[in-house]
């Protein structure tokens, strides 16, 4: 096991040229096709599709980047005749743009603002909430808030993936980041985030304070763990 260490990411310097923000986030695309979390949350929404057969699942994307994950589980939901009504939040405003016209290009209706996901529960209750990539970037006060925060904001679920701090992620994260991506600021955060990033032990212990009774954590492919939490 690796200490926790929180070197800045490129990503989150303020003023990032918006071409590079735009490349990165391509980049990010790719690995996540490649790690198949979509197939994860997928697994862990169907039980929630389910027990509301009758109107539309409103889910969404806490921290969406470009979208791509709440577009293809979209896609994806609509190829299973799931009812999704799909929308996404992030900090940056450039995120925000890059993501609504990733929805036109993908053909999803999606709803896309900005929203600091530090700053409380959502003007709005949704459905599910889910988040990817997203808590390796707090210190562990900050991931206490957040979860609370979606706690406040949800109906039924949360669904959380992120990675897991260890040696073979690191080095996963150093040979996928080079191979999936000619971003200079993907190669860089990749391996920076692994190091930022908690061990299973650690966000259970987080999820815990931030009163998450009953959650479960799954540790699955490339060194990633899915938290997933329904609401009482």
């Amino acid at each position: 096991m690796i200490n926790r260490n929180r070197t800045p990411e490129l990503m989150d310097q303020p003023g990032l040229d918006a071409l590079e923000h735009a490349a990165a986030l391509r980049g990010l695309k790719r690995i996540h096709k490649f790690s198949l979390s979509e197939r994860y949350f997928l697994r862990a929404l169907k039980p929630v599709v389910k027990a509301i057969p009758n109107k539309p699942l409103r889910i969404l994307d806490m921290a969406c980047g470009g979208g791509d994950l709440i577009c293809s589980l979209a896609q994806s939901a609509r190829q299973r005749g799931w009812n999704l009504s799909v929308e996404g939040c992030d900090f940056s405003d450039q995120a925000v743009e890059i993501a609504t016209d990733n929805a036109r290009k993908y053909g999803v209706e999606a709803r896309f603002f900005q929203w600091d996901a530090l700053a409380g529960p959502l003007p709005e209750p949704y459905d599910v909430i889910v988040c990817s990539l997203f808590l390796h970037h707090l210190d562990e006060s900050e991931v206490v808030q957040v979860l609370r925060n979606m706690a406040g904001s949800v109906r039924l679920m949360i669904i959380v993936d992120d990675l897991i701090r260890s040696r073979w992620g690191y080095a996963l994260a150093q040979a996928g980041c080079q191979l999936l991506s000619r971003s200079r600021i993907v190669h860089f955060d990749g391996p920076v985030s692994v190091k930022s990033a908690f061990s299973l032990a650690e966000i259970s212990q987080l999820a815990r304070e931030a009163g998450l009774a009953g959650v479960q954590i799954q540790k699955h492919w490339p060194e990633r763990f899915m938290l997933a939490w329904r609401a009482p």
